[in-house]
Formats: C-alpha cells, sequence, structure tokens
C-alpha cells in the first residue's frame, strides 16, 4: 500500500495535508481498506471547533462503524459535500475526492505530533506484522 508523501499522518490513521495556515483532512488508505465499503459518512459542522485528537467525524461501512480524530486543532472551514451522497468516495479515492473537511489551523505547532509519510509507512510495516 502506497503512502502519499507530503500528508502527515496520525496512529488512527488519518491524514492531513497542510496548505499554508490550512489543511484538508481525511483518513487513510489503508483505514478505508480494513472498513470495507464505505456506506456512510457523518461529517463535523462547518465553524465547528476541533482539538488535537478529539472525535469529530464518524464513518460507518458494510463492516463496521469508526470514530474519526481530528489530526490537528483548528476551526471547520468547510467540508466535503460530496460524501454525503457518495460515501464510496472514501473508497475509491482517500486522498483526493475522499477528504472529509478542511480546517483552518490554530496551532501549527501540532504539526510535530504527526508523522510523516516514511514513518506512517514504518508504523504500518509494524502493524502487519
Amino acid at each position: 500500500m502506497s503512502v502519499p508523501k507530503g500528508l502527515f499522518y496520525t496512529k488512527d490513521h488519518e491524514w492531513a495535508r497542510i496548505e499554508g495556515k490550512t489543511a484538508y483532512v481525511g483518513i487513510t488508505d489503508y483505514a478505508q481498506s480494513a472498513l470495507g465499503d464505505i456506506t456512510f459518512v457523518e461529517l463535523p459542522k462547518k465553524d465547528q471547533a476541533l482539538k488535537q485528537g478529539a472525535q469529530c467525524a464518524t464513518v460507518e461501512s458494510v463492516k463496521a462503524a469508526s470514530e474519526v480524530y481530528a489530526p490537528l486543532s483548528g476551526t471547520v472551514h468547510g467540508v466535503n459535500e460530496e460524501l454525503i451522497a457518495h460515501p464510496e468516495l472514501v473508497n475509491s479515492s482517500a486522498y483526493e475526492k475522499g477528504y472529509f473537511f478542511v480546517i483552518q489551523l490554530s496551532d501549527e505547532a501540532e504539526k510535530a505530533k504527526l508523522m510523516d509519510g516514511a514513518a506512517y509507512e514504518r508504523y504500518l510495516e509494524g502493524i502487519s506484522k
């Protein structure tokens, strides 16, 4: 499973693509693969304040429901409305069309608590052994 470079990752399999003071957030390809066919996504509300590590969304699949945690603190700037009608976008395009929301960052230093692509790949290797 290839891990895109330039993103930041959590041990709970969320990713963040940081662009200046904003970040796009979603779940990793590993997470969507483990969940199976995604059937429903509950997104945070626009303007909702999020704390790093706090539950902020839910994803449901044919196998299970899973919580999604905020990889960084900030305010929800927008959500991916396409996921409401087409939650399967998470399966087919986890890192592009399947993003969950965009957050306006409140503490850019929190990025230091996340893994880069190489560290996340090593983390995945440890899980699969």
